[in-house]
């Protein structure tokens, strides 16, 4: 029988909790919302040479890229736990994407302007562009929901990975 790793099953718990927190209260952000603001604006500014129209969905790829991107490195060297980490990072970042699709027809939340001019809401001009803008509530709800299970499967995959042996 292996062992627990006791450290692993704790800040598994707290995960968990965190993950509560993160989906009762997605409009009102997390200390993680800066970190994922960085990798938004990041994204921006690496697919805006691609056009337009990726240059602003860039945004959102960068949020989710930065996440995927490292836990692929930690899955490429066989540390599944910290890889499970960076899935939980990746579901938290679908519940504030959830909260700006959800604003694109009402366009109520603050902005940031880089560079100065006026700010475009991404995904007002994302889903427009697509022609489905009054469809904002609806995908909102289903990415939301995506987080949610994400972070389900992260977390019982930290929970499972500290419960077994060599888990990294």
């Amino acid at each position: 029988m292996p062992a627990i790793n006791y450290i692993k099953a704790v800040f598994t718990v707290f995960l968990a909790i965190y993950g509560i927190i993160c989906a009762r209260s997605a409009q009102d952000g997390s200390f993680l919302d800066r970190v994922n603001l960085i990798a938004h604006e990041a994204g921006h500014l690496l697919f805006g040479y691609l056009g337009q129209f990726i240059g602003i969905f860039g945004g959102t790829l960068g949020q989710l890229l930065v996440p995927a991107a490292i836990a692929f490195y930690f899955y490429a060297r066989r540390e599944f736990y910290s890889a499970t980490v960076m899935l939980f990072w990746f579901g938290q970042n679908m519940f504030n994407i959830s909260v700006y699709v959800k604003d694109a027809s009402h366009m109520d939340l603050p902005l940031l302007s880089i560079g100065g001019g006026d700010p475009i809401h991404d995904w007002n001009y994302l889903l427009r562009t697509l022609h489905i803008l009054n469809w904002d509530q609806a995908l909102g709800n289903l990415i939301y929901f995506l987080g949610i299970l994400i972070i389900l499967a992260a977390v019982a995959l930290g929970f499972w990975l500290s419960c077994t042996e060599g888990s990294d």
